[in-house]
């Protein structure tokens, strides 16, 4: 039997616009959470309230703490929980990044004796990774400095941007199957986020007709863009996805990633 994909948003604000949830996502395979994309400040409350535990993995697309604040949440509730293998995949230049901004304070927990990473088992990465059977892509954005961007594609079914200017260079690649593509889009850009100008400028119209929009400002500025004639996430909205196309996985003797 097929699996049944979604894509649940956990949030779609921007880091200003906190009533609309902190981006991020759900990967869900037969109703069951698979992967969850991003873990900001409020992404783990927001993920309780639908399955409740810990979510099963994590892929960290940047180190805006808008997209990780909550792994110090994250880290404290396995450590003084079940303390489960939680693996946070992270691309392998945004390593030392993420290590500064979350991991190198002395004293993880009062007592000492525990570094951050015990009770998160960090994954470096590159061209992608092998997670619960499946190969997810993992590519740079544009945002802020090279090397400190990265988005996620599971092949035949969805790219997830991450912040990002447009790249169509990228999703020419990437979202060449017809995946759906979650995209970073506010009504106005700026020189690290795609503005509604800019996805019309840079994207053909097949690849417009493929995305859905989140990382805006606010409600109304969601509104205007549907008004443009885009489709945009809601905070618990769950996209229903085609089907992960396995054909696309690397050969498992092979370190290249699938073309």
């Amino acid at each position: 039997m097929t699996a049944r994909w979604a894509l649940r948003f956990l949030g779609v604000g921007n880091a200003s616009a906190v009533e609309l949830g902190s981006s991020g996502a759900i990967v869900e395979r037969d109703g069951v959470p698979m992967l969850m994309i991003d873990c900001g400040p409020e992404s783990l409350s927001a993920y309780q309230k639908l399955h409740g535990g810990l979510p099963p993995a994590v892929f960290v697309t940047h180190a805006h703490f808008d997209h990780i604040g909550g792994l110090e949440r994250l880290f404290s509730a396995n450590w003084f929980g079940e303390r489960v293998a939680l693996p946070i995949y992270v691309a392998a230049s945004l390593v030392p990044l993420l290590q500064r901004r979350v991991a190198s304070y002395p004293s993880a927990v009062a007592e000492g004796g525990v570094n951050f990473w015990d009770a998160l088992r960090l994954v470096a990465v590159d061209s992608g990774f092998w997670h619960a059977g499946c190969w997810f892509e993992v590519f740079e954005v544009r945002h802020h400095a090279p090397g400190s961007a990265f988005g996620l594609c599971l092949p035949g079914s969805f790219c997830w941007t991450g912040d990002t200017r447009p790249i169509p260079e990228v999703l020419s690649v990437h979202a060449r199957r017809g995946e759906l593509v979650a995209h970073d889009c506010a009504l106005v850009g700026n020189p690290s986020h795609s503005g509604v100008e800019d996805i019309d400028r840079e994207y053909p119209t097949e690849l417009r007709r493929q995305l859905i929009l989140y990382h805006y400002g606010s409600e109304a500025e969601a509104d205007a863009l549907r008004a443009r004639g885009y489709r945009v996430a809601r905070a618990g909205e769950v996209v229903d996805l085609p089907a992960h196309d396995v054909a696309a996985a690397p050969n498992i003797y092979s370190s290249e990633a699938p073309p």
